[in-house]
């Protein structure tokens, strides 16, 4: 077959797309593809001879002291970061919580998020005991509120399922909602240091573009090579170090725009810094064009200080969060106003709010109304009267924040009442 060698003639070996190169004593990993021999690129990686077990001598793992590991390891203990909160006691629900916040957002935003959310819910009990209201309101501001729905849900499992003890299992981690395989690996590798690889966008970065791995993230042969890498390069010693290690090289010198390959403690054995294709490993997402969405929003005030929200449905945007009553057009917002409120005037519109989301930017127009509290028509328990001077623990979507924060003010009251 064409971009095959005889492992006998040449000394090497090949097994899913990947290569073994006899070098000295030992074999060094040879990155290669069959479809695109000329992309092969033979990386030290310092997989020793021995026993395979009847398997595929890629299958082996690599001992701590191999290349990959060693550098991360070393570059690690020089440049890596030791003093983040979840570092300090990391018991699996401390990792746990912070995997999950640190899914999509940086460590810097997470780090007050985190201290705010571990004082209040200490332990797995204390979160799955609190009504949902009030995990969302510490969560406020955080984004991705899927992520703290599903921490409680799973919290609650563990209290119901578990006796309130967290799993130490991978299958029960991994059972629990919003935990997949890279999440309960690094739970387990980072509190207990059991050799579990991970995935996450980090270390996916670091290894697609360390092997030279194409593919985009979807693809599912490129995952499968990944994953591949992934487990035959984590040791069998210091797991919970290189763990945090590959994770802290991707964060912050293998990023994703403008890597700082200089500074890498890989890039001597780096294929895509070689190749000068650090900005097409991994294949990047295919770029989308950014939405403007316009939103009005009835602020309805039974008094100065009481104004209406409704909740969100537990899908899409702001999911079970609490909010103004939302419309797409001022018609509608003015429809409603007319047929639900009791209002003395038509609604004043007061200064524009924008937010941005991951792919698409929102306008927010509120429209202020004066009503009476019995004014709103509305299912019930699908809303409340929020007091705007005595706040309650709720769940609220940040712009929301800072809107019902502009109403609290003396200014604002003495422009409605005079």
């Amino acid at each position: 077959m064409r971009g095959m060698v005889h492992p006998q003639r040449s000394g090497v070996k090949e097994s899913g797309g990947l290569a073994q190169r006899r070098r000295g004593g030992g074999w060094e990993i040879m990155v290669s593809t069959r479809k695109d021999p000329a992309e092969a690129v033979a990386v030290d990686a310092g997989l020793k001879r021995g026993s395979t077990g009847g398997k595929s001598p890629l299958r082996r793992t690599l001992p701590a002291t191999s290349a990959f590991a060693a550098a991360l390891l070393g570059w690690h203990e020089r440049a890596g970061r030791h003093d983040l909160p979840w570092q300090q006691h990391p018991t699996a629900y401390r990792v746990w919580v912070s995997e999950v916040m640190l899914q999509q957002t940086q460590v810097a935003t997470v780090i007050p998020f985190y201290l705010r959310f571990m004082a209040r819910f200490p332990h797995v009990r204390a979160l799955a005991d609190a009504p949902l209201d009030e995990v969302l309101h510490v969560w406020s501001g955080l984004g991705y509120y899927a992520r703290a729905r599903n921490l409680q849900r799973a919290a609650v499992r563990v209290r119901d399922e578990h006796q309130g003890e967290f799993p130490l299992r991978f299958e029960q981690i991994a059972a629990l909602p919003g935990i997949g395989r890279s999440t309960a690996g690094a739970i387990l590798a980072l509190c207990r240091g059991e050799r579990l690889p991970i995935l996450d966008g980090n270390a996916r970065r670091v290894l697609a573009r360390y092997f030279g791995v194409a593919g985009a993230r979807t693809e599912p042969a490129a995952g499968k090579r990944l994953w591949e890498l992934a487990e035959r390069c984590t040791p069998q010693q210091r797991v919970s170090e290189y763990t945090q290690a590959i994770m802290d090289l991707g964060a912050t010198v293998c990023v994703r725009r403008r890597p700082l390959c200089t500074q890498c403690p890989l890039s001597a054995g780096c294929y895509a810094q070689r190749t000068g294709r650090q900005h097409e490993l991994p294949a990047p997402h295919r770029a989308r064009a950014r939405r403007l969405r316009r939103a009005f929003m009835v602020v309805a005030l039974a008094d100065p200080q009481t104004v209406w929200l409704e909740r969100r449905p537990e899908s899409g945007v702001w999911g079970g969060l609490w909010c103004l009553p939302e419309f797409a057009t001022a018609t509608a917002a003015t429809a409603f106003v007319r047929n639900s409120l009791q209002a003395a005037a038509p609604p004043q519109p007061l200064a524009a709010l924008e937010h941005a989301f991951t792919h698409f930017d929102l306008t927010i127009t509120p429209l202020l109304v004066q009503c009476a509290r019995s004014a709103a028509v509305m299912e019930e328990g699908a809303g409340l009267w929020y007091n705007l001077r005595e706040p309650a623990r709720i769940g609220l979507p940040a712009p929301i924040t800072a809107l019902l924060a502009r109403l609290a003010t003396d200014t604002l009251f003495d422009v409605r009442t005079a």
